[in-house]
């Protein structure tokens, strides 16, 4: 995760102990959704092995860097709240297993996206100093969040499909559009600007208009060549390397108290 750097370097203890427990919360959404996809017939081992080969694609948006406390905030407030626009809408989505694991992701999101927003309110409203790092990381992450909906419906490879089964409900910019209504009142509340100086509100719409996403980045992120996708990766591979002993204990363990169970069975 983006944030994993900040907890050994989080402000307060009591923002390093709610930061634990979203990154606890977000391990969790990977089991959810591990055991979710185990349901059309592919194993974790599988799935884990094409992660680290480059062969499974993850969020784009985890190819940033996170270079100051309010990064935190803003990835909670944007990042997270973007993607609780995103998995409500799946909340009903035609994929059973799915579904159901998007209404417990959604009760955590929320949780997440409260706190990144308290984050920005407390250094919106501190020193000049901590307002100017809050702006700063609010104009870093406001593009590459627009970019977690996908590209735009007339050029996306399966949003048709995907609408047909039912396996979307909202398309990549009708999610795109609810975001930014939603979140430009967020922002003037806290007194940071938004960097669009295309935005604005069209009364006839009834919706805000924005700039136009700079999709040449989007795609070179998604090829591998992002700021920290490189970082990423080797980090991913270095934590696998380093749990394989874990791994290996806990199945000989496993088998030992199966062995065990099995000589304490009396015979029929």
């Amino acid at each position: 995760m983006p944030e994993g750097n900040w907890i050994t370097r989080a402000p307060t203890l009591r923002r390093k102990a709610v930061l634990l427990a979203k990154v606890q919360d977000e391990a969790g959404h990977g089991l959810y959704l591990y055991s979710a996809t185990e349901t059309l017939g592919i194993s974790r081992d599988e799935l884990k092995d094409q992660l680290l080969s480059g062969k499974a694609k993850y969020a784009s948006i985890f190819n940033y860097p996170t270079l100051s406390w309010a990064d935190v905030g803003a990835i909670g407030w944007l990042v997270d709240g973007a993607a609780i626009v995103n998995q409500i809408s799946l909340c009903r989505t035609s994929y059973g297993p799915y579904a159901r694991a998007m209404v417990k992701i959604c009760k955590e999101e929320s949780f997440h996206m409260r706190q990144g927003y308290e984050v920005m309110t407390v250094l919106a409203n501190g020193s000049d100093e901590q307002k100017a790092m809050a702006q700063d990381a609010l104009e870093r992450w406001w593009w590459p969040t627009l970019m977690m909906f996908g590209p735009h419906d007339a050029d996306s490879a399966h949003s048709g499909r995907s609408m047909k089964w039912k396996i979307k409900r909202q398309s990549n910019d009708e999610l795109r559009q609810k975001f930014v209504d939603q979140t430009v009142a967020q922002a003037e509340y806290l007194g940071l600007e938004i960097p669009d100086p295309k935005l604005k509100w069209d009364p006839k719409r009834e919706h805000y208009d924005f700039g136009e996403i700079d999709w040449d980045e989007f795609r070179s992120v998604l090829a591998g060549a992002g700021p920290c996708n490189q970082e990423r990766m080797d980090a991913r591979r270095k934590a696998s390397e380093n749990g394989n002993w874990i791994r290996e204990a806990m199945m000989a363990h496993a088998a030992k108290e199966r062995d065990r169970s099995s000589a304490q069975t009396p015979e029929g």
